[in-house]
């Protein structure tokens, strides 16, 4: 059986970009006059793009605006955040570990992320990891988001992979969803944005620690 390809998600998979999105998020409303979100309430919101994390965050507020101002919001946090994008941002523990191991396996690896493209190379080139993924494809690569089960099809047809030897890591049930659509083994961790525990979603299974990530992609590959 070859070595399958191995997709992450980004935002709460490999790196923990919470402290720098929330931050934009809370300077971007800072400008608009509304109250900043709480740490513990904003990480939560992390998962769908900046767009619906601007969304959710006025909606948490109790709050709503026109789609309009939503939109020029989303330039400004985009614009701000661009400037800002690896300050606190940094690889979850265990992570390059996993990631050296899974090459020398053989494995390909790419990322499938809801976020831009072009941010998600700018992080990932700020962290010295882009050159260790075949594709990093974000929603604006085909013009499809997650959970459409073709922006992972074809985020492995670029990496050069088949889905029939693939395996998705993702925190949320919208990567769960995208990978049981595109009929692709799921492995979640616990320590991402996820706003319900994963297990509730039953992924194939659960890590903690990307130490374990190795062996459970083995016995989903197995399986």
């Amino acid at each position: 059986m070859p070595a399958p390809t191995i997709v992450f998600d980004l935002d709460g998979t490999l790196i923990d970009t919470a402290p720098d999105l929330i931050d934009t998020l809370n300077v971007v409303f800072a400008r608009e006059g509304l109250p900043p979100v709480p740490y513990d309430t904003a990480r939560n919101l992390i998962g769908g793009g900046a767009r619906a994390m601007i969304v959710r965050g006025i909606e948490a507020e109790g709050r709503s605006v026109p789609p309009a101002e939503v939109e020029r919001m989303f330039a400004d946090f985009i614009a701000y955040y661009a400037d800002h994008i690896a300050d606190r941002s940094r690889p979850f523990p265990g992570l390059l570990d996993a990631l050296d191991e899974l090459a020398a396996r053989g494995c390909r690896l790419a990322v499938c992320t809801n976020k831009l493209e072009r941010l998600s190379l700018l992080l990932l080139e700020a962290l010295s990891l882009a050159g260790r993924f075949e594709a990093i494809c974000g929603q604006d690569t085909f013009g499809i988001q997650k959970p459409d089960p073709e922006i992972l099809r074809r985020t492995i047809a670029a990496a050069g992979g088949n889905p029939r030897h693939a395996v998705m890591i993702g925190d949320s049930l919208t990567d769960i969803r995208t990978a049981r659509a595109a009929g692709v083994p799921v492995i979640a961790v616990d320590f991402g944005y996820s706003d319900k525990p994963v297990s509730e979603y039953a992924p194939d299974r659960i890590i903690s620690h990307f130490e374990q990530l190795p062996a459970s992609i083995a016995a989903v590959s197995i399986a």
